[in-house]
């Protein structure tokens, strides 16, 4: 478990300013599926915003090409590919974070993926694994290996987008629909359990992510604009809510 080096940059780059003591900012966030297009827009807002960034993902590849991209020097930054699904990996992950770091203090689990197009009669029993594996395994996981640096911070938010359609599936989307429900059930359960200590947990939900700005959906800039108002002081009172963003 390493994190790339990168050259200095300029000292008036917005990835490199100082942020304000006392504030949301200049913070240890842990970002899953970084890779991804919304992952991406995510890292690179947070970063221009003085925080450190633990970027998870699972395509080494993908994960040198966005560590170059960001600049960030080495003391902000540590990039690593894990399995989620993995509980005993993703442990060994938060212990090389918090070593690294002394702190977290956020998750944004955008861990995706979907199967469906089948009526649950036609859907098979590894259809059900593979998304249990991909939106409830990770998740447990993920709270198991972190949670305990944020309540030890006395102050974490966790997020992460799901589908509109959640409380209300459409037919041939069993497998999807039913992780995702757990999925926001574990969401919802931590919010509770950790209402008290300084944390919250929220849902952002859409009906597509409208990558190509075609009016279809929620676009990454949107998402990423309520990520940061969840993220923000402003929004402490917020705890255990599915956002509408749609």
């Amino acid at each position: 478990m390493s994190s790339p080096s990168h050259g200095d940059a300029s000292q008036s780059s917005p990835l490199h300013s100082a942020p304000p003591a006392g504030t949301s900012q200049g913070k240890a966030i842990v970002i899953t599926g970084a890779t991804g297009v919304l992952g991406n827009k995510t890292a690179h807002s947070f970063a221009a915003r003085g925080h450190s960034l633990v970027l998870l993902d699972n395509d080494q590849n993908k994960l040198d090409a966005l560590t170059r991209e960001l600049h960030l020097p080495d003391e902000r930054l540590l990039a690593s590919v894990v399995d989620l699904r993995n509980g005993n990996a993703l442990r060994l992950t938060a212990e090389a974070v918090t070593a690294k770091f002394g702190r977290v203090q956020a998750l944004i689990h955008l861990v995706g993926g979907w199967v469906g197009g089948k009526t649950l009669i036609e859907a098979s029993p590894e259809d059900l694994d593979f998304m249990l594996g991909q939106h409830v395994w990770t998740t447990f996981h993920l709270f198991q290996s972190f949670v305990p640096h944020l309540i030890k911070s006395r102050w974490g938010r966790v997020i992460m987008v799901s589908a509109s359609t959640v409380p209300k599936p459409p037919g041939k989307t069993g497998a999807y629909a039913a992780a995702k429900a757990a999925q926001e059930n574990l969401f919802l359960t931590l919010a509770a359990e950790l209402k008290e200590k300084g944390v919250t947990a929220n849902i952002i939900q859409v009906r597509a992510i409208d990558v190509e700005n075609k009016g279809t959906g929620t676009t990454p800039n949107e998402i990423v604009a309520a990520m940061l108002y969840l993220f923000s002081e402003e929004a402490s009172k917020i705890n255990g809510t599915r956002l509408p963003l749609y």
